[in-house]
C-alpha cells in the first residue's frame, strides 16, 4: 500500500478539556488515485491532513508513505518530507500578493528537488495566459488554480487539498475540481481531498468517512463520475 496510517491517535488539551482528534484511525491510500475524506466539522479530517502532510505528529500509531515511516521523523526530516513529497492546497490561496502568477509558482519550483516543467503545469491548469498578472487581478477560481499549480510544481507524491472549494461558488468549484481531476490523470498524482461536501465524493476512486476521530468507512466508488457531472 502506498500510504498507510495505523492506529493513529492525536489528542489536544488535558483533563476535562482533552479532545481526541484522532482515536485509533486507520487508512490506506493506493498510488495514483483520488480520495475524498469526508466528515463534519470536528470529526478529525483536518487533523488527518496535518498528520499525512507532516504538519503535526501522532501521539501514537504509525504513518508510512511509499515504504518510509514518517511518524517517527525528527523535525528536520519532516521539513524535508513536506518540501519534497507533499503538496498542499488550502481553502484560502495564500498567494504572495507582490509576485505574478509565474513568480508565485517559480518560488516553489526553485527549491524543489525534481520540479515539473513550469510551462507544462501552467498549461495543464489553463493559467498560462495569466502568467504576468498579480493575484488581485484574478478571480477566486483562478487564484485557486494558481495555488494548485504551486503545490503541483514540486512533483509531490501526495497532493492534499483542504476544503479547496469552500470559498467558491458551485460553478467555479466544478471548474477547479475538473482541473484536480486533470492533474491526477496527466501527472498520476495521488490526491486526497478533505471536505464536508458529500457531492465531491462522486469524483473519487474511494471515499473515506471520519467520525469522532475514527475512520468509519473506506469504500471504493463503483460509480465514479467526471467532475463535470457533480451535483455541487
Amino acid at each position: 500500500m502506498f500510504i498507510q496510517m495505523k492506529n493513529g491517535r492525536k489528542s489536544y488539551g488535558k483533563g476535562e478539556s482533552e479532545v481526541h482528534a484522532l482515536d485509533g484511525a486507520d487508512i490506506s491510500l493506493e498510488k495514483g488515485k483520488v480520495y475524498v475524506i469526508l466528515g463534519p466539522s470536528g470529526s478529525g479530517k483536518s487533523t488527518m491532513l496535518n498528520m499525512l502532510g507532516g504538519l503535526d505528529s501522532l501521539d501514537e500509531g504509525t504513518i508510512t508513505v511509499d515504504g518510509r515511516e514518517i511518524s517517527g521523523l525528527k523535525a528536520a526530516d519532516l521539513t524535508k518530507y513536506r518540501k519534497t513529497d507533499v503538496g498542499f492546497v488550502f481553502q484560502f490561496y495564500n498567494l504572495i500578493p507582490d509576485l505574478t502568477v509565474k513568480e508565485n509558482i517559480q518560488v516553489v519550483s526553485d527549491i524543489a528537488d525534481k520540479p515539473l516543467d513550469i510551462d507544462e503545469v501552467m498549461q495543464a491548469l489553463d493559467i498560462d495566459k495569466y502568467r504576468d498578472r498579480f493575484p488581485n487581478e484574478l478571480s477566486g477560481g483562478q487564484q485557486q488554480r494558481v495555488a494548485i499549480a504551486r503545490a503541483l510544481i514540486k512533483n509531490p507524491k501526495l497532493l492534499l487539498c483542504d476544503e479547496l472549494t469552500g470559498a467558491l461558488d458551485s460553478k467555479t468549484s466544478r471548474t477547479v475540481l475538473k482541473f484536480i481531476e486533470k492533474v491526477n490523470q496527466q501527472f498520476g498524482t495521488t490526491i486526497a481531498i478533505i471536505t464536508h461536501n458529500e457531492a465531491i465524493a462522486g469524483m473519487a476512486d474511494a471515499v473515506i468517512k471520519i467520525k469522532d476521530g475514527k475512520v468509519s468507512s473506506n469504500t471504493a466508488n463503483e460509480n465514479k463520475l467526471p467532475a463535470s457531472e457533480l451535483a455541487l
